[in-house]
């Protein structure tokens, strides 16, 4: 190499190659050219825990080309599109409102590119006799490590408006609606629109109005924000006239961007949201005037023009919506765990890689664990059995408990990675900035923390739904291994037991208050049970003991009590002790 090919700083009279090497820009690629799938045993594990093994072989080879893809080309879109994101073109030439969303190349290609592989996952899945529902489920924790943003442009509301169109739209309007579905189409072209100005998460204040016009409705009204409003088709939450101004009036509409007639449907984009994170879904303010819409509901009840279910329904729907921000959160988290982890074993200070330093070894060590714990909450969630556990119990306040906890986590998992790359991690052209944007959404998405709160009280108080949780709970440590941490959670399920039945004893306004806490002490004794019965299956059918080190460990640190020096007397680190087997079981990059 001349001198010519040298920067400056390198030919500085106090620069050696070993202080060059530390910032030799290709010795930090992080995640990016890794295959997602292939350099993640702790997914292969929980994938191996859930399908038999003839499906599991069906599966994987379509979801380790999900992560080469996820790793590669849609992680390197997703940068592109954060820096040029969707734009609104409001007017035509002649100042027609068009209200029309122009895409960069860079999102066109990757909604393609993962349309087309989940696609082919479901068809190689199906063809071989086997439910894609949990592939998928782990086909979309890959996409969401790359970009939420896409995650919630294919996936806002799909499910939502297939179920309520089969159910309620006219048949005309059900045999379109659903055979664009069928022909894959309207994939990703869905939302729903709940939020206005008026009251936010407070969805019984809403404005917007439907009135009857022939066998359709008309809407008028404004939608604050429209998380896909790129799209073709979305559910709508209206009053029609007539109807009560509480959340009784509430009904549920479909609106199409085109009316039955051909012409365009009175959907007006306002304006984009310019926003902290997820800047590839195209999330704006939509008015309606005059929007044809299709009422989704049942006979009317005594109350209204309508069966006054509309926001409960809405709200059923929204519980597997949750779990599905609950996964955009776990693939956050997962994103932030391995940028760490590569960026600490590449970097060089105070004489050796970060990775060997303790107090590193314990963050990482943490972030490990919590990753783990979530991933295991959100694939319980989905109500698919295990091994272990051959009956799946229905979770009515699971979910809202896993969406708390998990969200939260995405967040400070995030932080965390910024911190460990220190100055470096706060500049948006290295990888872990975005993910700190993204990531604070979704506590907000389908509702944020004081909303889930009130979710879990109305499912102890109005159908016991706690009860299947701590069956679920007790479930779990009964097929577990009988260790000390198993009985440590098994006591913690009796301690729960007995907080919801004080809680319930509690005034109003104080037992409110106390929700969070509750619902905390929920989600951290549900993901310590799910990792005591990991473990017994996994020392049942590999001989090997990781997981019970990550049920262990995770059980000290939220369920364990610490005494009164806060635990800084214990002799010995078992999570450094066994560090390698921590990182070796989350991450492999050769």
């Amino acid at each position: 190499m001349s001198d010519y090919d040298r920067e400056a700083v390198d030919r500085l009279a106090f620069c050696t190659p070993e202080k060059s090497e530390r910032y030799r820009t290709e010795n930090y690629t992080g995640a990016v050219g890794l295959n997602w799938y292939r350099s993640d045993p702790s997914l292969q594990f929980i994938m191996a825990y859930y399908l038999q093994p003839d499906a599991l072989a069906v599966a994987e080879p379509h979801l380790s080309s999900i992560g080469e893809l996820m790793g590669g080309p849609v992680a390197r879109w997703a940068e592109e599109t954060d820096r040029n994101p969707p734009r609104l073109e409001r007017y035509d030439r002649w100042g027609h409102d068009v209200s029309r969303v122009v895409q960069p190349a860079s999102f066109k290609q990757s909604k393609r590119a993962v349309l087309d592989a989940n696609q082919a996952l479901k068809d190689g899945v199906r063809q071989a006799g086997f439910n894609p529902t949990l592939p998928l489920f782990a086909a979309n924790y890959l996409l969401n490590q790359a970009d939420i943003g896409m995650s919630c442009a294919l996936g806002t509301g799909g499910g939502m408006v297939k179920s309520l169109v089969a159910a309620y739209a006219p048949a005309d309007v059900r045999e379109h609606v659903l055979a664009k579905f069928a022909s894959g189409e309207w994939e990703g072209e869905t939302a729903q629109l709940l939020t206005e100005r008026t009251g936010g998460s407070d969805l019984g204040a809403l404005e917007t109005t439907a009135t009857r016009h022939g066998d359709a409705w008309l809407l008028n009204g404004f939608k604050w924000f429209a998380s896909n409003c790129d799209g073709q088709v979305f559910v709508v939450l209206a009053k029609p006239e007539g109807a009560p101004d509480s959340s009784r009036g509430v009904a549920n509409f479909l609106v199409l961007r085109t009316r039955r007639d051909g012409s365009r449907n009175g959907v007006r984009i306002r304006r984009l949201k310019d926003k902290l994170g997820t800047r590839s879904v195209a999330s704006g303010e939509i008015e309606f005037v005059d929007a044809e819409a299709f009422l989704l509901s049942g006979e009317p009840s005594g109350e209204g023009p309508h069966d006054g279910k509309g926001l409960g329904r809405m709200m059923e729907l929204t519980n597997s919506a949750r779990l599905g921000i609950a996964l955009f959160a776990v693939g956050n988290a997962r994103r932030a765990l391995v940028e760490s982890l590569c960026y600490a074993r590449q970097r060089q200070a105070f004489g050796g890689a970060l990775i060997d330093k303790p107090l590193i070894r314990r963050k990482l060590a943490e972030m490990i664990v919590d990753v783990e714990a979530a991933l295991a909450l959100t694939f319980d969630g989905t109500g698919s059995v295990n091994h272990r556990q051959p009956k799946a119990v229905p979770q009515r306040i699971a979910v809202p408990v896993t969406k708390l906890k998990v969200c939260r986590l995405g967040i400070t998992m995030a932080s965390d990675a910024i911190e460990i790359h220190g100055g470096n991690g706060y500049i948006e052209n290295w990888p872990v900035a975005r993910l700190l944007r993204d990531a604070q959404v979704n506590t907000i998405w389908e509702g944020p923390d004081n909303i889930l709160c009130l979710d879990v009280r109305r499912g102890i108080e109005r159908s016991e739904a706690h009860q299947p949780l701590l069956e679920r709970l007790r479930d779990a440590v009964s097929v577990s291994d009988d260790d000390a941490t198993t009985q440590l959670v098994s006591r913690r399920i009796d301690d729960l037991d007995a907080a919801i039945t004080a809680w319930r004893k509690l005034d109003g306004s104080v037992a409110e208050a106390r929700l969070f806490a509750l619902a905390q002490f929920m989600g951290d004794v549900y993901a310590g049970a799910l990792l005591t019965e990991q473990a017994a299956w996994e020392r049942a059918t590999f001989g090997t003991d990781r997981k019970a080190l990550l049920a262990r460990l995770y059980v000290q640190r939220y369920l364990a009590d610490p005494g009164p020096l806060r635990g800084v007397d214990i002799e010995g680190d078992e999570a450094l002790e066994r560090f390698d087997d921590l990182v070796g079981g989350a991450l492999v990059t050769d």
